[in-house]
């Protein structure tokens, strides 16, 4: 794996990690999740977790990048998350 490919690949596991755990756009399926296993499952603290959950999305980022490191639509869509992520931070930061 290449420096650029890790940092792309860090950046998406961040950002995805993020959605996942903490945006309201997903806080549908983190409810989903609580409500199948209950509030106090494992399940639902994986969800909720952005330690948990990064070990899983840096598992398949890796792997991903691994199978498919050189291709265009990985390039682009690690970018556009790595940048999304880094927008997010400054944004707090300068906000």
């Amino acid at each position: 794996m290449h420096l650029a490919e890790f940092l792309l690949s860090l950046g998406a596991t961040c950002r995805l990690t993020r959605f996942i755990t903490k945006d309201t756009l997903a806080a549908g399926f983190r409810i989903w999740i609580a409500n199948r296993f209950g509030d106090d499952s494992k399940p639902s603290y994986l969800v909720s977790c952005s330690w948990c959950t990064s070990i899983w999305v840096a598992a398949a980022m890796t792997a991903l990048t691994h199978w498919a490191g050189g291709s265009l639509a990985l390039q682009l869509a690690t970018t556009a998350l790595s940048l999304s992520y880094v927008a997010g931070l400054a944004s707090r930061w300068l906000d």
